[in-house]
């Protein structure tokens, strides 16, 4: 179960990480700052394992990795947007933070609710309104690389000669 924090259309990657602390690649110095021009308060209320809810196009705007970066940072054990922005999209899991699509989620959850998020059943259940709404599951290689904690994790498994696809 994780509180949502939920944000509008275009929240932006400015928004997400100011330019301004952009002098680290620190996940957990970057969380101190997450969302901080947009929601001031964001960092003392999230909790670990918490979840952001955007609308449309969220993380759009610059191609920094900083962004998810800055979320996973904070603690959040993921995104759900009705769309999310290409390169944010793939910033995300390539670091390792869990991103899913969901138009009906995006539209039905408020700010505060209690969800679980089920994604191998295609679920999202929020438990303070008692709705449930659709999630399409990453495919099974994203899973690995957002299991493994992003794709440099990943190809490190590989390397070491952990599983790698075909090989169990």
């Amino acid at each position: 179960m994780a509180k949502a924090f939920c944000y509008g259309d275009n929240v932006d990657t400015d928004v997400i990480i100011p330019a301004r602390y952009l002098v680290t690649g620190d996940p957990q110095k970057l969380g101190q700052h997450c969302l901080e021009n947009l929601d001031p308060e964001f960092v003392q209320r999230v909790r670990p394992g918490d979840v952001i809810v955007g609308r449309r196009n969220f993380g759009c705007g610059s191609s920094r990795e900083h962004a998810p970066l800055a979320i996973k940072g904070a603690g959040v054990s993921m995104v759900i947007a009705a769309s999310f922005a290409r390169i944010f999209f793939r910033n995300a899991i390539n670091i390792g933070l869990p991103v899913y699509e969901s138009p009906e989620a995006a539209e039905g959850i408020r700010s505060g609710d209690e969800i679980s998020v089920e994604p191998e059943s295609g679920v999202i259940r929020n438990l303070s309104r008692g709705e449930e709404y659709p999630v399409r599951p990453l495919p099974p290689f994203v899973q690995e690389i957002v299991a493994a904690g992003g794709l440099m994790a990943r190809l490190r498994q590989e390397l070491e000669g952990g599983v790698g696809r075909g090989r169990n």
